[in-house]
């Protein structure tokens, strides 16, 4: 039993509430935004080519190969100290201007590798103009991790807000005036210089930049460790697509990719912000090991019970789902999305060890789990991609299980949690959504031929009504901790 004096306890229930409404904040305007930039997004897929969307996949391996080095990490610093001061936030706006300048000018130089490595000369002239994103970067970085660091994220969460809606209102403009695959370029420049004015003007942070570096050691050790976990992630996330660039036509490649971003949605739209409110929760609890346990296992228990029936119905429901939101054009998705579907949950659990991770500083382990995905990954997709683009979804299908297996046994000794507890916050989640696929799928074999929209809307109310009377049935204090969480902190008992 974990004892706490009067005062500790206020202080946790503090943050209980502060944390409770920066998860609120967070995931809330995550999800007005993301239905903002989804209804932009499927109506723009719907008027673009799959030949539009492998060109643009092209010119994102040169983009997030130097975002790696963008500087995020070291403003992630701010976040983790104890005390900061003007000149650390002087420094470190001067620093990610240095790195994104630097970066900007890189892109320009590798544009035209990149079109010869590909073959597509229109590569070069969207690296080009992408450039531009980098000069954002420094207004976003720091504001955002000074917001963090106070567990402000309402002010994030209208920013984002911002951002989406001028994203969406350039995509669609750009999408309806003709211009292509410029759509996919012009809109998220726009969405993120809207975004960075709007965080610079939330957190005040528009001050002169410091270039002289004395004093900042820690923070440039930090955000080195995590350019390195950074840059195994990039070999783990962008080995498809560079692997595959160069075998399989814009169009294959395009439809490849539009099946991941369908998969994606949950695990890396969603989860990610979240991430960011534990990753700033954990390290207000760095002194203490126990809290930060039990908060991560309460948090895997929670996420799966979202993502699990989430993307095991994404599986059943693929074939009306595409046909309904993306049209009859993307049907060579179908199979892909099946597939891909069924590996996501291994990613979002994988994923939500990271905040942990990072914020007790264990930065060898993260690198570790980062190495392991740079092995395990681009060597599923060599031997997917002589299969075409199924092959590579049956590389991510294989892959991620044993990543995700990887990650547990190097952290949950650094986090403090045993496989016997992460399998039992798991389990709840996979229960329930495993009888919530069963009678979906019967009640699709019962259903007669109709519409993909009648099949779609009947099968998704029929899993929502199955999952919900499960949970009620058989796990009623688990709903009772949800409920709980949402409406007053619940101590913590261990």
């Amino acid at each position: 039993m974990v004892t706490t004096t009067k005062d500790e306890e206020s202080e946790r229930l503090g943050l209980t509430a502060r944390v409770r409404g920066a998860v609120m904040w967070r995931s809330g305007a995550q999800v007005v935004s993301q239905l903002i930039m989804w209804g932009s997004t499927f109506l723009v897929i719907r008027i673009l080519d799959p030949r539009d969307y492998g060109l643009f996949a092209m010119t994102q391996v040169v983009l997030v190969f130097l975002h790696l080095m963008n500087g995020y990490g070291f403003a992630n610093a701010l976040v983790r100290n104890a005390s900061l001061t003007r000149e650390q936030i002087a420094q470190a706006f001067g620093l990610l201007i240095l790195l994104n300048g630097g970066l900007a000018l890189a892109q320009l130089a590798l544009a035209p590798l990149a079109a010869a490595y590909f073959r597509q000369p229109e590569v070069a002239t969207l690296l080009r103009v992408q450039a531009l994103l980098y000069v954002a970067t420094p207004f976003t970085a720091l504001p955002t991790a000074l917001l963090s660091r106070r567990l402000d994220f309402r002010r994030q969460a209208q920013a984002a807000l911002i951002g989406a809606i001028v994203g969406a209102g350039t995509a669609l403009a750009a999408a309806t005036a003709g211009w292509g695959v410029w759509t996919l370029v012009a809109a998220p420049i726009a969405m993120f210089w809207a975004q960075a004015a709007a965080l610079t003007w939330a957190a005040r942070s528009l001050i002169r930049p410091s270039f002289r570096f004395k004093g900042a050691e820690a923070m440039v050790r930090y955000g080195s460790a995590m350019v390195v976990v950074q840059f195994f992630w990039f070999i783990q996330s962008q080995s498809d697509v560079f692997i595959a660039g160069r075998v399989l036509a814009p169009h294959d490649l395009g439809v490849y990719t539009t099946a991941l971003f369908l998969t994606q949605i949950l695990s890396s739209k969603f989860i990610p912000p979240l991430n960011d409110v534990a990753f700033a929760a954990y390290s207000h609890m760095q002194a203490r090991a126990d809290a930060i346990a039990f908060a991560f296992l309460r948090a895997v228990r929670l996420i799966m019970l979202i993502v699990m029936p989430f993307y095991l119905g994404l599986a059943i429901t693929a074939e009306p789902l595409v046909l309904t939101v993306l049209g009859p054009k993307w049907a060579e998705t179908i199979p892909l999305v099946q597939l891909l579907a069924l590996a996501m949950p291994f990613m979002a659990l994988q994923i939500l060890f990271v905040p942990a991770n990072n914020a007790l500083g264990h930065t060898r382990v993260a690198v570790r789990i980062a190495l392991a995905g740079a092995v395990v990954m681009p060597l599923s997709f060599l031997v997917g991609i002589r299969f075409g683009t199924i092959g590579l979804a049956w590389a991510t299908f294989a892959a991620f299980p044993t990543l995700t297996a990887v990650t547990a046994l190097l952290s949950i000794r650094v986090i403090g949690v045993r496989i016997s507890e992460l399998a039992r916050a798991v389990m709840p989640g996979l229960l329930a959504a495993g009888a919530m696929a069963l009678a979906v799928l019967a009640a699709d074999s019962l259903l007669p031929p109709m519409l993909p929209q009648p099949r779609l809307a009947l099968l998704v109310l029929t899993g929502v009504v199955a999952y919900a009377g499960l949970l009620l049935l058989f796990a009623r204090p688990l709903v009772d901790e949800v409920t709980a969480l949402l409406r007053k902190p619940v101590p913590a008992t261990g």
